[in-house]
């Protein structure tokens, strides 16, 4: 059985895997940075919803298995990162513009 922290770090390492920070990830997500902080850090319990929200950004699927196909789940084929669509391109090109013009301004 997955504990949280196990579940926090599929998450970060996904992230990291997919070039995603953590701003981009909680925006995209439609979740605060502080929210994502806390699903990340593996010791705060969390929402369904956010995991589920989370885990599509990322490319995952929430499955629930039988325990004796958890093992089988866990041994397959890694998979790469999910197929860019044009509407993830056109965001995340939104993004960068938005970002650009906060730095800009000064701003974070």
């Amino acid at each position: 059985m997955l504990t949280l922290p196990d579940i926090a770090g599929i998450l970060r390492d996904t992230a990291r895997r997919n070039g995603l920070t953590q701003a981009r990830l909680a925006d995209t997500a439609g979740i605060s940075a502080r929210t994502l902080t806390h699903v990340l850090s593996g010791q705060e319990d969390f929402r369904v919803s956010t995991l589920v929200a989370v885990a599509h950004q990322l490319g995952l699927e929430l499955v629930l298995v039988p325990k004796g196909a958890a093992r089988a789940v866990a041994a397959g084929d890694a998979v790469g990162p999910p197929v860019r669509s044009v509407v993830t391109e056109a965001l995340e090109a939104l993004h960068a513009q938005r970002d650009a013009r906060q730095a800009a301004k000064g701003r974070p």
